[in-house]
């Protein structure tokens, strides 16, 4: 490498901390830009764990398809993957919870946090100060609003948000119907959606983090996309979700967020074209790698590095040498 450290990092509005103030390191950026090799090596050398932020992973049974490291593969301890079954209610409020008590559990036996993921809400919800309404995904009061959405309409129901909370109603589309149900769920809790809203934007911290995204021309990085799903194929993919539908996991898969799964349930129930299928999902997933990059992009705080010409020993170098060390954790 002909460049230092500090020139191969992008400059930053970071907030001044300094080496020997951080609590938590975060390796951040688009899926398929190999975020997962890069956090081990980084935990490896500070004596670390990893806190996954991805939130497919934490489903059980749904390895290949969410490109789980293998655990005979694993050279550090993990947390937050394998939590729960497909189908079982699980939110940003929920992963906040458990993050945080692996967090606090590993800076508490004296080991550096890596939290490593592309699910920003997630990263989010770890690692800065907001707060979630209680209860779980789905409770009596959103079946309520659902089911008032469907008799009298989005405007309607929008107009009940306005005159209940005009505040948040400014913020949300009238024919935004999850989001209007969502802060009139809210309200109903007690919490306000617009000052939810506010607070996320703010970014306060609940932990001193230092936030490292990865990187690459958007073409390799595409490429890079349509290879992996070719090897999750390969690596049998299809068995997976057939293995999921026969478990009666359906409705999980069909989500709209399970991106490498809904593709393939007509393939396997309906005998859909595979290729059209393998197609989809490459498509959806450099869609959602494109999300993913304007979501953290946002975010002043992250520290970008052109990972191109480096592998994962390269890039965890100039990681450990910003973060410093020195500062990390002791045994």
């Amino acid at each position: 490498m002909t460049d230092t450290p500090d020139e191969r990092f992008e400059a930053s509005d970071q907030r001044g901390t300094g080496p020997s103030g951080w609590q938590v390191i975060a390796v951040v950026g688009p899926t398929a830009v190999g975020k997962t090799a890069v956090a081990e090596q980084v935990a490896q050398r500070l004596h670390g764990e990893i806190v996954s932020a991805d939130s497919m992973q934490v489903y059980r049974r749904m390895d290949i398809g969410t490109a789980k490291p293998p655990v005979s593969e694993r050279t550090v301890p993990y947390h937050l993957v394998d939590v729960v079954d497909p189908g079982e209610p699980y939110s940003a409020a929920l992963y906040q919870e458990s993050s945080r008590r692996a967090i606090d559990d590993i800076l508490a036996r004296r080991r550096a946090p890596v939290v490593c993921g592309g699910t920003g809400l997630y990263l989010r919800a770890a690692l800065d100060e907001f707060s979630f309404p209680s209860g779980e995904q789905t409770s009596p009061s959103r079946a309520h609003f659902e089911s008032l959405a469907e008799d009298v309409g989005p405007e309607a129901l929008h107009q009940l948000l306005r005159e209940t909370d005009p505040a948040s109603a400014a913020l949300i589309h009238p024919r935004n119907v999850r989001r209007t149900i969502r802060a009139l769920e809210m309200a109903q809790q007690g919490v306000s959606y617009a000052e939810q809203a506010e607070g996320f934007s703010a970014r306060r911290e609940h932990y001193v983090t230092l936030y490292f995204g990865l990187r690459m021309d958007r073409e390799r990085l595409y490429r890079r996309i349509d290879a992996r799903v070719d090897a999750m194929i390969e690596n049998g993919l299809l068995a997976e979700v057939a293995a999921l539908l026969q478990a009666g996991f359906r409705d999980a898969l069909t989500a709209q967020q399970a991106i490498g799964y809904k593709e393939f349930v007509p393939v396997i129930e309906e005998g859909a074209p595979l290729d059209v299928a393998i197609a989809e999902v490459k498509q959806a997933t450099r869609r959602y790698a494109k999300r993913q990059l304007t979501w953290f992009r946002a975010d002043p705080r992250v520290r970008w590095i052109d990972v191109d010409d480096l592998d994962a020993s390269e890039i965890a170098d100039l990681v450990v040498s910003c973060a410093g060390s020195s500062t990390a954790p002791e045994d």
